[in-house]
C-alpha cells in the first residue's frame, strides 16, 4: 500500500535548496526530477521579480553545469538544472527509493510531500537520510486509505490549497466576482502574479484529478 511522507528541511541542508537559496529570495517549486544517465536533473518553477540575478546566482554555483529556462508565465519561470557531478543528497535519495514527489516547495525552508509504493520504500528513504546526515523534520506519515477517510487532497500544494480556499470563501469565483486578485494577494502578502499562478496551477491540478481520472475510470 502506498505511503505518504511529509517533512520539512532548511534550504541550506540539501544541495538543491542551497543552489536555489539566492540571493535574491525567490519562491521555488520542484515540478519533477528526470534521471539522465547517472544524473538527476530537477525541473523547478521559480516565482519572483529578479530572475536575472537569480539565474546568475545559480549558474555561479560550483555544482551547476547549466541552468536552462524552458518557459515563462508572468513572474514565474520553469528552469532545468544540469549538474557538474552527481549530488549525493536529498534529491538523489528521493530518486533512489522510487518516491514520487507530490509537493516540494520553499525558500529558506522547504516542504516535501512524497509518495512511496510501500513501507519498504519509506524505510529505504529513512535509511538514506540517516546515513547521509540529512536533517529532515518529519511532519507526518499516512497511507492513501487514511487520506480517503479525511477527504480528497488532489495532490495540491499547501500554497495552492490556501489560495483556492481563500478565493472560494471571498467570492472570487462568483459572477460577478466579489473580490479582486489584488485584494486576495494583499491578504496572503504575495504578488498578484504569484497568486494568479497558484490559482491557475491549483485549478489545473483539480481538473486533472477529477476529469482525467473519471475518463480513465471509464476506459
Amino acid at each position: 500500500m502506498s505511503v505518504i511522507l511529509e517533512f520539512s528541511i532548511p534550504a541550506l541542508e540539501f544541495t538543491l535548496g542551497r543552489v536555489l537559496a539566492g540571493p535574491p529570495a525567490m519562491h521555488c517549486e520542484l515540478e519533477r526530477i528526470v534521471p539522465t544517465g547517472d544524473m538527476m536533473m530537477p525541473f523547478v518553477w521559480v516565482t519572483g521579480d529578479d530572475h536575472e540575478a537569480f539565474a546568475e546566482s545559480v549558474r555561479g554555483h560550483d555544482l551547476v553545469e547549466e541552468l536552462l529556462i524552458l518557459d515563462t508565465v508572468g513572474e514565474s519561470a520553469l528552469y532545468r538544472i544540469e549538474w557538474t557531478e552527481v549530488p549525493t543528497n536529498l534529491i538523489d535519495g528521493i530518486a533512489r527509493t522510487d518516491a514520487v514527489v507530490l509537493q516540494a516547495s520553499g525558500n529558506d525552508t522547504w516542504m516535501f510531500r512524497l509518495r512511496f509504493p510501500d513501507h519498504d520504500g519509506l524505510s529505504a528513504f529513512h535509511n538514506f537520510v540517516v546515513e547521509n546526515d540529512i536533517p529532515c523534520h518529519i511532519e507526518r506519515t499516512y497511507t492513501l486509505a487514511e487520506t480517503s477517510k479525511s477527504g480528497y487532497r488532489f495532490d495540491l500544494s499547501q500554497e495552492q490549497r490556501e489560495a483556492l480556499l481563500l478565493a472560494l470563501r471571498r467570492g472570487y469565483f462568483a459572477t460577478p466576482s466579489e473580490v479582486t486578485l489584488d485584494e486576495l494577494a494583499d491578504e496572503l502578502d504575495i504578488t498578484r502574479q504569484a497568486l494568479s499562478d497558484r490559482i491557475r496551477r491549483g485549478n489545473e491540478q483539480l481538473l486533472r484529478k477529477v476529469l482525467l481520472s473519471a475518463v480513465d475510470g471509464l476506459e
